[in-house]
C-alpha cells in the first residue's frame, strides 16, 4: 500500500495531465532534435511543477516533502517523458542555492528557477574525473572580488539548455586537492562556451553537453557558500542523488514490466499466448517480485529522508539494487518482446538503451558497493538483529 496524501495524489492526477497534454506528444520531436524546447519548462513552472520546495516568497510551495518529486518521477516514467529529467532542475541541482546559498542568492535566482526560467545544470565530471571528484582540473583563482575560472567539463546534463550552472573547481590545487569551490556561471558571461550536444546511445532528449571556461570572471556574489568546501557540500547531496536515482529506476521497471505483460498477453506463439508459457510466467514472477520488494525499500528511504535520517550507506544500497532490477527488468522485457523489443517504434526498445546509463552515473555500481562494503567492514557497523 502506497503511502501519499490527498494533496499529493491530486498533484499526481495534474501533473499526469499536463504529461499527457504538453509534453508526451512531442517527445517523438524532442529526440529527434536531441533537446527539449525550453518552453516545456516555463509551462510546467506556470502550473507549480517545478521545485515544489522552495518558500512562497520564492514562488515555491515550501513543501519539502519528497513524495512530490517521487510522483513528478513516477508519471514521468509511466507517460515514458523521462528524458525531460525536470527532477535534475527541480531537486538535484536546485537545493544547492538553498543548503548553500547567501539570501541575496536565493532571492536573485530562485524565483526564476521555480518559474522556469532559469534552467540550472550542475557541472562536476571531467574527461578523467568521474568519480573521483579530487582527480578534477578545472580550478578557479581568487583575484580579490572575483575569481578566474578556467578548466572544462564535460557530460552536462541540461548542458545546452541551462542559464545557471553551478560548476565545481579546485581553489588551491597545488596543496589541497580536496579544496573545491561551487560557482555559479551565467549565460552569457564571458569565457563560457559550450561545446556540442553529445550524441548518447539512450536519452536522446536530454540535451547533454561539453562546458569550456576560459578566464571566465566570476564575482564573488556567484560563489556558493565557502570557496574551500565545494567538495564537501558536493558530498552532503549525494545521499538525496541516489535516492533520486533508485526512486526514477524502479518507477521505469515497473513501466517496463506493465509494457511486457501486456505485450506477452497479446503475442501469439504457436496458436497460444507466449504469457501461456510457465518460462514467461516463471520470469515475469521472479521480476514482479523483484520490483514490489525494491519499491517498498526505497519508499522507505523517502520517509527517512523526510525525516532526516537517510544515510549514505542506505541511498548506496537503494540506488545499487535499484539500477541492477530495472536493468535486468528491460533486458528481460525485450528478450520477451522478441525482434519487436529491437524495434524503437516499441517502447521497450528506446527504455533498454536509456537505462544503460543508470548503472553509471550518480556513482557506478561499483562504487556503490565500494561505499557499502566500508560500512560493513568499519567500527560504526550494527547487525540488524543486533
Amino acid at each position: 500500500m502506497r503511502s501519499f496524501t490527498e494533496d499529493q495524489n491530486l498533484f499526481r492526477a495534474a501533473y499526469r495531465k499536463f504529461l499527457e497534454q504538453e509534453v508526451a506528444p512531442h517527445m517523438e520531436r524532442f529526440r529527434e532534435q536531441g533537446i527539449v524546447d525550453r518552453d516545456i519548462f516555463k509551462k510546467a513552472g506556470d502550473q507549480g511543477f517545478l521545485m515544489i520546495w522552495p518558500d512562497e516568497q520564492y514562488g515555491g510551495l515550501g513543501d519539502n516533502d519528497f513524495r512530490y518529486e517521487q510522483i513528478i518521477m513516477e508519471e514521468n516514467a509511466r507517460a515514458e517523458t523521462g528524458e525531460w529529467f525536470s527532477t535534475l532542475h527541480s531537486r538535484l541541482v536546485g537545493p544547492y542555492l538553498q543548503r548553500f546559498g547567501s539570501e541575496e542568492q536565493r532571492q536573485r535566482f530562485l524565483p526564476g528557477c521555480v518559474r522556469g526560467e532559469t534552467i540550472l545544470a550542475i557541472a562536476m565530471t571531467e574527461p578523467d574525473a568521474g568519480s573521483d571528484l579530487s582527480a578534477m582540473r578545472a580550478h578557479a583563482k581568487d583575484m580579490g572580488d572575483h575569481f578566474i575560472l578556467n578548466g572544462s567539463k564535460t557530460y552536462i546534463s541540461n548542458g545546452i539548455n541551462a542559464d545557471l550552472v553551478i560548476v565545481a573547481a579546485k581553489t588551491d590545487p597545488d596543496n589541497n586537492p580536496y579544496s573545491v569551490g561551487l560557482f555559479l556561471v551565467e549565460r552569457g558571461m564571458e569565457g563560457l562556451e559550450r561545446g556540442r550536444n553529445l550524441d548518447k546511445m539512450g536519452m536522446k532528449a536530454q540535451d547533454t553537453a561539453e562546458l569550456f571556461f576560459s578566464n571566465v570572471k566570476v564575482p564573488k556574489e556567484n560563489v556558493l557558500g565557502d570557496p574551500a568546501k565545494g567538495f564537501y557540500y558536493l558530498m552532503e547531496g549525494l545521499a538525496e542523488e541516489r535516492l533520486i536515482a533508485a526512486t526514477g529506476y524502479i518507477a521505469s521497471a515497473r513501466h517496463a514490466f506493465d509494457l511486457t505483460r501486456e505485450f506477452v498477453m497479446e503475442r501469439k506463439v504457436f496458436g497460444k499466448p507466449l504469457a501461456a508459457k510457465q518460462n514467461t510466467q516463471f520470469k515475469l514472477a521472479e521480476l514482479d517480485t523483484e520490483i514490489d520488494i525494491m519499491q517498498v525499500y526505497v519508499d522507505h528511504c523517502i520517509a527517512l529522508h523526510n525525516q532526516g535520517k537517510l544515510t549514505a550507506n542506505m541511498a548506496a544500497k537503494a540506488k545499487l539494487q535499484a539500477s541492477e532490477i530495472q536493468w535486468r527488468m528491460m533486458d528481460e522485457g525485450v528478450q520477451l518482446h522478441g525482434g519487436a523489443g529491437y524495434m524503437n517504434e516499441y517502447p521497450i526498445c528506446r527504455m533498454f538503451t536509456a537505462s544503460r546509463i543508470n548503472r553509471i552515473l550518480a556513482g557506478s555500481s561499483e562504487i556503490m558497493k565500494l561505499i557499502i562494503s566500508r560500512d560493513i567492514f568499519s567500527e560504526q557497523y550494527r547487525s540488524l538483529l543486533e
